[in-house]
């Protein structure tokens, strides 16, 4: 099988790399898939892509074109993937379910403690050798409300890890699991969650009905000085309403691993260009908000998960033409 991985970086080529199955050979561009780099597929009997690589319907129809039979996904999340032309088109698309829940659940927690207690601010300061305490002051977790909206593999973590903390837990899902509600959630409805709630932390997936559930009308029913965290995706957030929330007090803190419009900008080393995406700067100039470059996922466990995975459902499909992580669409009536 020849196999076309796309979005690499030396990460991502040193964990393919290794432990490769000898039926499978590797050809690694540094390129994302998109409509300008599709051709370059031609030839490979599969592609793997990552997150911010574009899967579209013109995409897809060039790797038709080209012989492809297989995407395969090193992530969770498909939304960037046209499933119904993949259908269409005779192409099989293939996920990684669950690298490591463990990794991004502790993040989120990390992101939670920075903000809260201030450890990159104090950081800074100490090796500027200013020992001064104004500014840094926090809140106790403990007796604090948390709503985690969306309980699957990774917010039932987080709950694991958050609830050593004595706090109270809300939860919402549209399908509610036995599962959490054993661990100590308490289901309520969307508004309840934004009401109650001292800290909400995003783990759903990114679906038509989840685009922009942070809005500004979800900020406005949130308590005053409420924290947000994203570690899933991050059209979850609508970034401007944000935006409107910090400058009206109604947000206090803001914790982004993910951003709506990252894939002009995580991954990428930018350091001596000038960012140009307005919104993302803005941003960055509050004081309570922490921006991290989709790392979450980022941890030894996960990545030698999510490279097993891929390569088992990559075998099981030319074994089998089927495996237990591929995505369908629904095929479009004529």
């Amino acid at each position: 099988m020849k196999l076309a991985v796309f979005s690499t970086k030396k990460w991502v080529r040193d964990a393919f790399s290794e432990k490769k199955p000898d039926p499978i050979n590797l050809t690694f561009f540094e390129a994302r898939l998109d409509e300008e780099t599709a051709p370059l597929a031609a030839g490979f009997d599969s592609v793997c892509v990552f997150v911010n690589d574009t899967v579209n319907a013109r995409v897809i129809d060039v790797l038709a074109e080209g012989g492809v039979k297989t995407i395969a996904l090193r992530c969770a999340g498909f939304n960037n993937i046209d499933l119904n032309r993949a259908q269409e088109k005779g192409i099989k698309v293939c996920r990684v379910p669950a690298y490591s829940p463990y990794a991004v659940a502790e993040y989120a927690m990390g992101l939670i403690l920075t903000l809260n207690r201030k450890f990159h601010r104090a950081h800074s300061r100490v090796r500027e050798g200013n020992f001064s305490l104004d500014g840094l002051l926090g809140f106790d977790l403990h007796g604090k409300t948390v709503g985690i909206i969306g309980t699957g593999k990774i917010g039932q973590v987080f709950m694991d890890v958050i609830s050593g903390f004595g706090v109270r837990i809300l939860a919402y899902d549209k399908f509610p699991s036995d599962s959490a509600k054993a661990k100590g959630a308490e289901y309520v409805d969307l508004e309840t969650l934004y009401r109650e709630s001292d800290i909400i932390t995003l783990h759903c997936p990114l679906t038509h009905e989840t685009y922009h559930l942070i809005n500004d009308y979800a900020i406005k029913a949130m308590k005053k000085g409420v924290m947000l965290i994203n570690t899933s995706r991050g059209p979850l957030i609508n970034s401007n309403a944000v935006i409107n929330g910090l400058k009206s007090g109604i947000v206090g803190y803001v914790g982004l691993d993910v951003y709506e419009e990252e894939g002009d900008l995580f991954f990428e080393d930018l350091s001596d260009q000038v960012i140009q995406d307005d919104t993302f700067v803005r941003l960055q100039t509050f004081p309570n908000v922490l921006i991290t470059s989709h790392q979450a996922f980022f941890t030894k466990e996960a990545i030698d998960n999510i490279r097993d995975t891929t390569y088992t459902n990559l075998n099981e499909i030319e074994k089998t033409g089927s495996c237990e992580n591929m995505v369908s669409g629904v095929i479009r009536k004529s």
